[in-house]
């Protein structure tokens, strides 16, 4: 019994990474005000650049870096079509998804079923983001950069007043964020799931999404949030194994899950916690 609950916080920690990870980026995105639906595409990216340049380079430093390089520019697409042309941010998001998951589709059809023979381990992944979000919440709660970023996704207007860029500090969030997508993206390729598939991503950049939503855009409740989701995610699994359910019934449960949990947060209420300008467009000088 105690093996099997071992074993179970072990697979929900490992599951757990990629959504903290990429649920951390998101979280900085959306306290500067912008929302950014891309993740699912920023993610399957940053999965196929991390594992192209591993298998290609043999340098897994050098394939994470990338993968992070190639998340965080397609976010910067994205904030470039919202920040500066002034899109709507909800359909550049799904764009985003739809483009990265169909370009990483496409270009890596040469890695179908290739598989890396040294692996990244996956303990430094895990350690890292739960060290990332203690690192966030400090610097959300307790710097000047971090209430600035705050300010930003809750008045704009007044921030501008104080002489903040408003545009500028949108655009590093959002290339923060799509750096994360791309890191939890090279977690899935280099240490997870050592080999490139297509789809690999499984809807977990949309679980991300819901997850920041879940947790009230608080860091440490991301920690807690994300190993939650690991441990559905592996009783999915092990249901899956188990059972003569269909396994398209399966194959749906990461949205059934986004649903739910949207539900649970608007039964919890914690909507209030989210950023009063969450997604509404801005240009110095507007009030």
């Amino acid at each position: 019994m105690i093996q099997e609950i071992l074993q179970a916080l072990e697979r929900a920690l490992s599951f757990g990474t990629p959504l903290l990870l990429a649920s951390l980026g998101v979280l900085i995105n959306e306290r500067s005000g912008v929302v950014n639906l891309g993740v699912e595409g920023m993610m399957a990216m940053g999965a196929l650049a991390a594992f192209g340049v591993a298998s290609e380079a043999e340098s897994l430093g050098l394939a994470v870096c990338l993968a992070m390089a190639v998340g965080a520019l397609a976010a910067l697409l994205h904030g470039f079509v919202t920040l500066t042309l002034r899109a709507n941010s909800y359909v550049s998001g799904l764009a985003l998804a739809m483009l990265g998951l169909g370009v990483a589709g496409l270009l890596g059809k040469r890695y179908e079923g290739a598989i890396l023979f040294e692996p990244a381990p996956e303990l430094p992944f895990t350690v890292a983001a739960g060290v990332l979000a203690v690192v966030l919440w400090a610097f959300l709660h307790t710097t000047r950069p971090g209430l600035v970023l705050r300010s930003v996704g809750e008045n704009p207007a007044a921030a501008d007043v104080l002489g903040v860029h408003v545009v500028a500090v949108r655009y590093l969030a959002v290339a923060f964020g799509g750096a994360m997508a791309g890191l939890a993206g090279a977690f899935l390729s280099l240490a997870y799931r050592p080999a490139w598939t297509d789809g690999m991503t499984a809807g977990l950049g949309w679980i991300s999404v819901a997850l920041v939503i879940f947790v009230g855009w608080s860091p440490l409740r991301a920690v807690l949030g994300s190993v939650f989701f690991g441990l559905l995610y592996y009783l999915q699994f092990r249901l899956q194994d188990q059972s003569h359910v269909p396994t398209e019934l399966f194959a749906a449960m990461p949205y059934l899950l986004v649903i739910v949990v949207l539900a649970l947060a608007g039964l919890r209420r914690t909507q209030g916690s989210a950023p009063a300008a969450l997604g509404r467009p801005y240009h110095r000088g507007e009030r």
